[in-house]
């Protein structure tokens, strides 16, 4: 055993994935959490690739899988629910638009909870307010008043991450918007929602509504889009987003008025920008970022939920390599670790650029080159090589 103790910020997924192999590593982990609990719901995550070879190493493939959305496939219907394409999860050997592993954020949150909390602290309701580090280790004040030393301590708390500023400085500085919103939350399933998953684009407006199964067929997930060059909403004021989609959505068509009926009533709703965090570095001294926090690639890429778990693996195989060497050890898996970010954020990217709305006045766009498309998707879904680390 290392007795290495690391603190962990955020109790999502990059969070508890990264406990799980720092444990393993021998090192003794806390995981700070502000809200309460762990947040149920959230949209659905997707594992593709070298990310479902990460749940297989970590033994939690069955329990990945059993809570799975158990989605058959996607299709896009036109106003009137004409269906225009159709994806199956079986295609791509499972690593296609849909994803045979298709979880919601909560659901996969739970499970790697369950997984670490034995051997984990978990310490929810709380923050970190205040750090200070020098060459040996990390002073935390917490929110709540207590303070403690660490060796390590790790942010892993999302695109709006508190460590990320109180380190590295304001997020203006590493959140790039990329022009679309989104939302989600759980709706009756008065639908006929049966396992497939339901997209309208609206080509006009560029705006968009689905719905997608839920293990618990009486709900169904409810999923909005809509462009907005500019982004300035709380995200913590509820209230507020339910009325921007209300307001963004009002003449979508289709069944959007219809589900818009169930928002108010959501327990789980969400909203936020689709936006991208680009840094130089990822890591100040002893104190590291991983996930969102550090390289969110937004929801249309796919594979924010692969870089979280890829990100804990590799993290946590330099820092024990390095024999907890901060320097080397963040060096390492940041060396690892970039090209794999770099692929994934450019198709977050090209996903959104791809539902814009095309102005009539211009001149029509080349056509794609799908073979350096597929290359970059090749590299967004199997581009981290996954070291066996020792033991």
């Amino acid at each position: 055993m290392s007795g290495i103790k690391v603190l962990v910020a955020g109790a999502s997924i990059a969070g508890p994935a990264l406990a799980h192999w720092l444990r393993r590593r021998g090192a003794e982990v806390t995981v700070v959490e502000r809200a309460p609990g762990l947040r149920p719901g959230g949209q659905a995550v997707d594992a593709r690739g070298v990310a479902k070879e990460v749940i297989a190493r970590m033994g939690l493939d069955a329990q990945v899988r059993a809570a799975c959305t158990d989605t058959v496939g996607a299709y896009t219907v036109d106003v009137d629910g004409t269906v225009l394409e159709t994806y199956r999860a079986d295609d791509d050997g499972g690593d296609g638009y849909i994803a045979d592993i298709e979880i919601l954020r909560g659901d996969l949150s739970q499970v790697l909870y369950d997984d670490t909390r034995d051997g984990v602290e978990y310490v929810f309701g709380d923050r970190i307010a205040e750090l200070t580090q020098d060459a040996d280790g990390v002073d935390v004040t917490f929110a709540s008043g207590g303070r403690r030393r660490f060796d390590l301590v790790v942010g892993a708390d999302g695109l709006h991450s508190a460590l990320r500023s109180m380190v590295f400085g304001p997020r203006e500085k590493y959140v790039r918007h990329l022009g679309l919103v989104l939302a989600f939350c759980t709706v009756p399933n008065e639908f006929g929602v049966d396992g497939w998953m339901i997209d309208h684009q609206d080509q006009v407006t560029g705006r968009s509504a689905g719905l997608r199964p839920l293990k618990d067929a009486t709900k169904a997930m409810a999923m909005f889009s809509f462009p907005a060059a500019d982004f300035d909403v709380d995200h913590r004021d509820i209230e507020g987003q339910k009325r921007l989609l209300r307001e963004q959505a009002d003449g979508l068509g289709w069944l959007a008025p219809r589900i818009l009926a169930h928002v108010g009533d959501s327990q789980d709703f969400y909203l936020d920008q689709v936006a991208q965090v680009v840094m130089d570095r990822w890591s100040d001294g002893r104190v590291g970022l991983i996930g969102d926090a550090a390289f969110s690639s937004s929801p249309m890429s796919g594979g924010g939920t692969g870089l979280a778990l890829v990100g804990a693996y590799l993290l946590a195989g330099e820092l024990a390599a390095a024999d907890w060497d901060p320097k080397a050890g963040f060096a390492g898996y940041e060396e690892r670790m970039r090209p794999f970010v770099e692929a994934n954020q450019e198709i977050g990217r090209l996903h959104v650029a791809s539902r814009a709305v095309p102005d009539p006045d211009a001149e029509a766009a080349p056509e794609p080159d799908m073979d350096a498309l597929m290359a970059i998707v090749d590299r967004a879904i199997n581009g981290a090589e996954l070291p066996d680390y020792a033991g």
